[in-house]
């Protein structure tokens, strides 16, 4: 039955399960169950018949990413390293925030975007994910939460930072977006998904067609100079032509653009730096979140001191720029931001 491209349950939302049942002279009203019964186990749903059941194995696989490695940090984070098929794996992280867990996902096997600051660039690009390798990820971490852990079935929230440029990937990325949202299935609002992008333009102008969700860019440096030789692809898709996709978006009412800002000591961290950051963004719907630098192996940066961190957020503060920083976790299970990097 020729559906749709890819053949996994995890790849449908309810308007593909409707078009298969009505194509199969089931009833539409199925699709919602169908939607519980594969996502909300949990809760009491309606039995299938075994001529649905059957239909369904015979047109769609069921399988999931198998968990490779599991990688535990004192902070509570949780690494996964997560296997496909065709023996190609990629990294997902289960993130501890007060009372609720943000899952990391990855989009790519490796990146081509070669961002020197980031462990998955060393990589390569070896193949992008399909929407369903994506949600797949989501509910392997999920189930962890509640089997291993005994954690209550509070859905963790998404944040698109994993290995891979998301919008290099986006229509498999808005696939696996548009299943998360499903409301009777997995029920994950817009505003719980962020999606990180290092400035990837071609990617960006899409972005318009996807549902309102947070958007978030890699800056790392106000200067093309210095932003170029964090991020390569800075030289095709400059920071002003970025800044003007951003400001092209249909921003939310008090919805605003996160802007990363990857602090390297003795780099970007200067008096020079802040007044830039300020001209760039002081007029803009932006919140600055600062990143102190994650050491991988063999990175030639260096992790700012606590002080130097704390200093360059008041030199922003005092521009009227809001600005945080970013706690950093599961550093030592190489588990936080630029730190992820599968074998294959």
């Amino acid at each position: 039955m020729g559906l749709l491209k890819e053949n996994s349950i995890y790849a449908l939302t309810q308007e593909d399960l409707k078009f298969f049942l009505g194509a199969n002279d089931f009833s539409l009203e199925l699709a919602p169950i169908i939607l519980q019964n594969l996502y909300k186990k949990n809760k009491r749903t309606k039995t299938l018949s075994e001529k649905l059941l059957s239909a369904l194995e015979g047109n769609f696989s069921f399988s999931l990413p198998e968990i490779k490695q599991v990688s535990k940090s004192p902070d509570g984070t949780i690494k996964f390293l997560m296997g496909f098929p065709d023996q190609k794996t990629v990294e997902t992280v289960l993130i501890p925030f007060h009372k609720r867990f943000t899952v990391c996902l990855s989009s790519q096997v490796g990146c081509a975007m070669k961002c020197s600051f980031c462990y998955t660039g060393t990589m390569g690009l070896s193949r992008h994910l399909k929407g369903s390798e994506i949600v797949g990820q989501y509910v392997v971490a999920a189930n962890y939460l509640r089997q291993e852990l005994g954690q209550k079935p509070i859905s963790p929230n998404i944040v698109f930072m994993g290995q891979g440029e998301p919008l290099h990937n986006s229509e498999e990325v808005l696939k696996a977006i548009n299943v998360f949202m499903e409301p009777l299935g997995l029920g994950i609002g817009p505003r719980q998904m962020t999606l990180s992008t290092a400035g990837f333009l071609p990617g960006m102008r899409k972005l318009a067609d996807f549902p309102k969700i947070n958007i978030a860019l890699s800056l790392h440096s106000p200067f093309n100079e210095v932003r170029k030789e964090l991020i390569p692809i800075n030289q095709h898709y400059p920071l002003e032509d970025v800044l003007g996709a951003l400001d092209e978006l249909d921003l939310m009412k008090r919805q605003f653009v996160t802007y990363e800002y990857l602090l390297i000591d003795e780099l970007n961290d200067r008096k020079e730096d802040a007044d830039e950051l300020e001209k760039l963004l002081g007029n803009r719907p932006a919140i600055i979140n600062i990143i102190p630098f994650n050491p991988f192996p063999g990175s030639a940066y260096k992790r700012p001191s606590k002080e130097k961190v704390e200093s360059f957020k008041e030199m922003l503060v005092e521009r009227k720029l809001r600005t945080m920083v970013r706690t950093t976790k599961g550093s030592d299970i190489l588990a936080a931001c630029g730190q992820l990097k599968s074998k294959t």
